[in-house]
């Protein structure tokens, strides 16, 4: 009887933690950012922390382990995710791709075999600096625009900038679940 009730008080207790941790988790647009793009930023740094936590402390060998053959390093994603950021930040504010002085970009947006020669011998930290300097440049670029401008079409597209945005927090949290299960299988 005891047992019993030590895991009954075990399984409350573990309940109201995740009652507490749920109602502290919320989606809300920074001041400085109109409401809908506010609300967008709120997501993609919250995507962005959490996959940062999950490789901040990888060790050399961890940021550069190979899964098999074909698959990319965890720095080498994490550099992806930066390369995405910015291709859609050129996508949408200036409507364009990259030009000849940011091909460099192109390697780490397209991944493999290429990607994996080039992207290996650097510590996580160095991958995280690019995302973080892209990420500052989104931030800054977002507080620019206003809701009317999010809702519009990117031009010669069929799709509006707010699904552009969407689609590059959706491309992280995808890269996110690969990287968890990379680390998982290290």
């Amino acid at each position: 009887m005891k047992t019993k009730i030590k895991y009954l008080s075990i399984s409350i207790l573990a309940m109201l933690l995740c009652t507490i941790s749920v109602q502290g988790q919320t989606i809300k647009a920074p001041k400085e950012y109109s409401t809908q793009i506010g609300n967008m930023v709120s997501m993609l740094e919250d995507l962005k922390s959490r996959v940062t936590r999950s490789v901040a402390n990888l060790s050399q060998e961890e940021t550069d382990f190979l899964l098999d053959d074909d698959a990319n390093r965890i720095g080498a994603l994490i550099y992806h995710l930066a390369a995405t950021e910015k291709y859609y930040q050129l996508y949408t504010f200036e409507n364009r791709g990259f030009n000849k002085e940011e091909e460099k970009w192109d390697t780490a947006l397209s991944l493999g075999g290429n990607a994996r020669e080039v992207f290996k011998d650097k510590p996580i930290s160095y991958y995280l600096k690019i995302w973080d300097e892209v990420r500052n440049e989104t931030l800054r670029l977002l507080k620019t625009k206003d809701d009317k401008w999010f809702e519009a079409n990117v031009k010669r597209s069929n799709m509006n900038n707010h699904w552009a945005w969407y689609h590059v927090m959706e491309h992280q949290a995808n890269h996110m679940g690969q990287i968890r299960l990379i680390t998982k299988r290290m």
